[in-house]
C-alpha cells in the first residue's frame, strides 16, 4: 500500500505529461480529455485486481501462500518499473494493469493471516492488517511527492526497492502457513474460480455468500460516500482543495486508531457477529446523518461514525468467511470477496456521484445508509457458524 500510494496521486500529472502520446493515447485523446485518461488509469487498476482476485485465491489453496505472494510482489515490482520510465500513455497503463494484477492478492494476505491465527484472534489480526493498510495510506502520498523532486522516475524506483525489499522478506522469513502436501493427501479438489465466483452468486442463502454479500453492499456504500464527500463538502461547508486534505486524514487517523486499539478488545467484549452489525449500524448512521450536518460539531460526529463502522465491520466480516468456508478454500473464497467488493468499489462510486448529480445531494448517503443496514438482516443466523463444537453440542442436548 505504501507503494501504490506513492504513485496513486501523482497519475494525474503524469497523464497530463503524456497525453497524445503512443497508440493507446491518440486514441483516447479523440474522444474524451485527462479527466477521462485519469478516471481510467484508476478503474483499469480496480478492474485488473477484481478479475485477478479469485486466480490468485485459487493459486495459494493449490501451490501455497508464500508462492502466489512472491508472484503478485513481482508483478507490483515489474509495474512500477514501467511506471518510472513510462514514455508514453500506453505504458502507463500497461504498468497499471500490471500493478493490479499483482494487487489482487490481498486475499491471499488476508488467508496467510486466517491460517497463522486461532479463530478467536482473527477479528484482531486482521484488523491489524488494516491498519498497516491505512498507514500505508498516510504515509505514500508524502514519499510520492517528496521523490517526485528528485526526478520523474524516482517515485517508480523507490516503490519497486520497497517492494523488492518486501520479496527479499517473504523468501527468508514468512514462513508458510498451509500445508500444500496435507491437502493433496486428503484427496481435496480445487473448484474453479468462475465456480466459486458463480456460487456466491446462485447459492447467496449458504453463509460464505451471505458475508461476501453484507462485505461488497458495505463497501461500495463507503467507496460511493468517499467519492463525493469533497463535492459535499464544498457545497455544504465551503472546503476547497487545499483543506479536503485535513478531512481524509480525520477518517483515516479514526480507523487507524479503532483497527489498532480498539478493535480486539472489542471482539473479545462482544464477539465478531455481533461487532460486525454493531459497525453495520453505526456506519448507516454515518451515511445517513452526514446530509443532516449544519455545524462542524456534527459533521465531526458523522464523519468519525464511518470509520468507526467500518473498522468494526470488515475485519470481523472477513474473520467470519474464514470460520465458515474450509482452509482448502480458503485463499480462493477470499479471493472472491476482493472480487465482489473491487466491483462495488466500481458501482458505489458510479451510482453516488450519478444520484449526487441528478436526485439530489443526500441521496447517495441516504441509500448506501439504507444498504449496510438491510446487511444486518443478511447476517441473522451468523452465530451457529462461530460456536465452537462443545457449544454446538451442548445446544444439540
Amino acid at each position: 500500500m505504501l507503494g501504490l500510494l506513492m504513485v496513486l496521486p501523482l497519475l494525474p500529472f503524469y497523464a497530463e505529461r503524456l497525453e497524445g502520446t503512443g497508440l493507446f493515447g491518440e486514441l483516447i485523446s479523440h474522444i474524451g480529455s485527462t479527466g477521462l485518461v485519469v478516471g481510467l488509469l484508476v478503474s483499469s487498476f480496480a478492474v485488473a485486481q477484481l478479475l485477478s482476485a479469485p486466480f490468485w485465491g485459487r493459486v495459494s489453496d493449490r501451490y501455497g501462500r508464500r508462492p502466489a505472494l512472491l508472484i503478485g510482489l513481482g508483478a507490483s515490482f515489474l509495474a512500477y518499473i514501467i511506471f518510472a520510465y513510462a514514455d508514453t500513455l500506453s505504458m502507463l497503463f500497461l504498468s497499471r494493469l500490471v500493478q493490479g494484477a499483482g494487487g489482487g492478492t490481498v486475499g491471499v494476505i488476508q488467508a496467510y493471516v486466517a491460517d497463522a491465527t486461532e479463530p478467536e484472534n482473527r477479528a484482531k489480526s486482521l484488523g491489524w492488517l488494516s491498519a498497516a493498510t491505512n498507514a500505508g495510506v498516510a504515509i505514500g502520498p508524502v514519499i510520492g511527492s517528496w521523490s517526485r523532486t528528485i526526478s520523474a522516475e524516482a517515485p517508480g524506483l523507490i516503490a519497486a526497492s520497497i517492494v523488492s525489499v518486501n520479496m527479499v522478506f517473504v523468501w527468508f522469513f514468512l514462513r508458510e502457513s498451509y500445508d500444500v502436501a496435507a491437502a493433496r493427501a486428503d484427496g481435496h479438489k480445487n473448484i474453479r474460480s468462475r465456480d466459486a465466483v458463480w456460487n456466491v452468486i446462485t447459492h447467496s442463502r449458504e453463509p460464505a455468500p451471505r458475508l461476501i454479500w453484507i462485505y461488497a453492499i458495505a463497501m461500495g456504500a463507503f467507496q460511493g460516500m468517499t467519492s463525493i464527500l469533497a463535492l459535499f463538502l464544498a457545497v455544504r461547508f465551503g472546503v476547497t482543495a487545499a483543506t479536503i486534505g485535513y478531512f481524509f486524514m480525520y477518517i483515516g487517523a479514526i480507523g487507524f486508531l479503532m483497527r489498532a486499539a480498539i478493535l480486539g478488545w472489542a471482539v473479545d467484549w462482544l464477539g465478531e457477529v455481533r461487532l460486525s452489525r454493531i459497525g453495520s449500524v453505526l456506519l448507516a448512521a454515518g451515511l445517513a446523518l452526514l446530509p443532516l450536518t449544519q455545524g462542524y460539531l456534527g459533521l465531526a460526529i458523522a464523519v468519525a461514525l464511518v470509520p468507526i463502522g467500518t473498522a468494526f465491520t470488515f475485519p470481523c466480516i472477513t474473520s467470519l468467511l474464514s470460520r465458515v468456508i474450509g482452509k482448502h478454500e480458503r485463499g480462493l473464497y477470499m479471493g472472491v470477496q476482493q472480487s465482489f467488493g473491487g466491483a462495488a468499489r466500481v458501482i458505489g462510486p458510479l451510482w453516488a456521484g450519478w444520484a449526487y448529480d441528478h436526485l439530489g445531494i443526500g441521496v447517495p448517503f441516504w441509500t448506501g445508509a439504507i444498504m449496510v443496514f438491510a446487511t444486518i438482516f443478511i447476517g441473522i443466523g451468523m452465530e451457529s457458524y462461530t460456536r465452537s463444537d462443545h457449544e454446538r453440542r451442548t445446544a444439540a442436548v
